[in-house]
């Protein structure tokens, strides 16, 4: 029997505000254990929450750029299971009446071609929520103990329509997701401090069949290429139960990305074993026309819009926006390097085989780099025009990059001048070249004009790099003409 899979994610996202979901409390990351405490947090007796504004403002702009309704009311649920990591024995939670309902995540479809942008599918979303993030365990040999400076933290659940069939399909709904939170500015979504956390929903049916089968959640995944992984080994798993005969049971399983080896932790919880019910001192919160219209005027530009509106304005290949559009900073330091050069896909070149390689080779982010766009458009400029050599241009950018001075000081202090273009200095390289060349020169005499490009490398290790390219190649046609 042919099989399909069915797969659901529940995307836990840490909002970045300053304060907690319900407390005054700084929120962060990497400090002393139990610093990042109140009365609130730590649930002692007669301390009430207070909602966090900005935290409200946060998931309704994550709402409104995913394309949910944003409820005009919505209200606070207390979410009862006991515990460790929760001090009150309960989480404060969003149940029946979340504060953004429906959307979608567009994703490009695994299988595109290499250089052509592929298919791209909407992903449904059934609903956003907002609650507080929980304590962390930190397992020893003996004991555990709890560090409760994560408690508290505002957190956003996205929940996904059961709508994805493999593990590709889930690993481009994340990074969508992720750039797009990022880009946002709602949160930093670093996997590896807990910003971002996903648990996957999978069950298998066969082909043609449209009620679901029986869901394992899988936990613990915290890298995407993990989420990837681990989902793949469930289909797997649950494939070879079926075809055994044995039964797929509900539960939730843990999944080790570092073996590729699932476990089961328990049978999966039901929300009536939640025992929901209204938090008592929480009122519910009203979403007016004016508080949307407010950030709506903040939302950033989807990462494929911005795809679309680079190949349609810029004329850029896909596969110079499938790298640009990821990083909001890069692609506003694209368009403005494109602007002042008027060379866009020459600007976007640059930035990708050059900014991208000396930044990743010095471990530096952008923000932290001297060079400027105006620093890279004045290369381009100088390339375009032929006052540059190519193999030259690499030596200047890179000390362009290191030390935030302009280009043309930098060519100076190299002594990277382009040679005199009418020199006979100039000629004597190319009559050499064609000398030491007697393939090529056959070759040329035979009407394969590309093979003059085996000349011009011989005039430019002559040159040490410096000769005009465009001159080189008018020599040569002028020597060649005459043999």
């Amino acid at each position: 029997m042919n099989y399909e899979a069915v797969i659901g994610l529940e995307v836990h996202v840490q909002i970045r505000t300053r304060s907690k979901m319900f407390s005054a409390v700084e929120a962060g990351f990497g400090r002393e254990p139990n610093t990042l405490t109140d009365a609130v947090v730590l649930a002692l007796p007669g301390a009430l929450p207070v909602i966090n504004k900005a935290a409200l403002d946060a998931v309704i702009k994550a709402g409104l750029m995913l394309g949910c309704r944003i409820a005009p009311v919505c209200k606070w649920d207390r979410k009862n299971y006991f515990y460790p990591d929760s001090p009150k024995n309960y989480q404060i939670s969003q149940y029946d009446q979340p504060i953004c309902l429906g959307g979608q995540v567009e994703i490009e479809q695994p299988g595109a071609a290499r250089n052509v942008m592929g298919e791209h599918k909407s992903i449904p979303l059934t609903r956003i929520h907002l609650e507080e993030d929980v304590g962390k365990l930190n397992h020893g040999t003996s004991d555990s103990l709890v560090d409760y400076n994560r408690a508290g933290t505002p957190l956003m659940e996205i929940v996904s329509e059961p709508a994805m069939h493999s593990a590709d399909e889930a690993y481009a709904f994340l990074t969508a997701l992720r750039a797009a939170m990022v880009q946002g500015g709602i949160s930093d979504c670093d996997m590896e401090k807990g910003q971002l956390r996903c648990d996957a929903n999978i069950s298998i049916r066969p082909v043609g069949e449209s009620r679901l089968g029986t869901k394992v959640e899988l936990k613990n995944l915290n890298s995407i290429a993990f989420v990837r992984d681990g989902i793949e080994h469930e289909i797997k798993r649950q494939l070879a139960v079926s075809e055994r005969g044995g039964v797929i049971v509900q539960e939730t399983r843990d999944y080790d990305g570092q073996t590729g080896v699932s476990q089961s932790l328990r049978s999966k919880e039901m929300a009536h074993d939640y025992r929901y019910f209204p938090d008592p001192d929480l009122m519910p919160v009203r979403v007016d026309e004016e508080w949307l219209a407010r950030i709506r005027l903040d939302l950033p530009e989807m990462p494929f819009d911005r795809q679309r509106r680079f190949i349609a304005s810029y004329q850029l290949p896909y596969t110079s926006t499938s790298v640009l559009i990821w990083d909001r900073e890069l692609s506003v330091f694209f368009e403005e390097t494109a602007r002042i050069s008027g060379q866009p896909a020459m600007a976007a070149n640059w930035i990708i085989n050059g900014l991208l390689r000396e930044m990743g080779a010095a471990g530096m982010s952008l923000g932290q780099c001297l060079i400027r766009p105006e620093h890279v458009a004045e290369l381009v400029v100088l390339v375009a025009g032929g006052k540059l050599p190519g193999p030259a241009a690499k030596d200047v950018f890179t000390e362009v990059f290191r030390t935030g001075e302009k280009p043309a000081a930098v060519i100076a202090k190299l002594g990277l001048e382009s040679t005199s273009n009418s020199g006979a200095e100039l000629e004597n390289w190319c009559r050499e070249a064609i000398a030491s060349n007697p393939k090529a020169l056959a070759d040329f005499k035979s009407g394969k004009d590309s093979a003059i490009n085996g000349f011009k490398g011989h005039v430019m290790k002559s040159a040490r790099g410096r000769a005009n390219p465009q001159d080189v190649d008018r020599v040569l046609r002028e020597q060649l003409s005459k043999l």
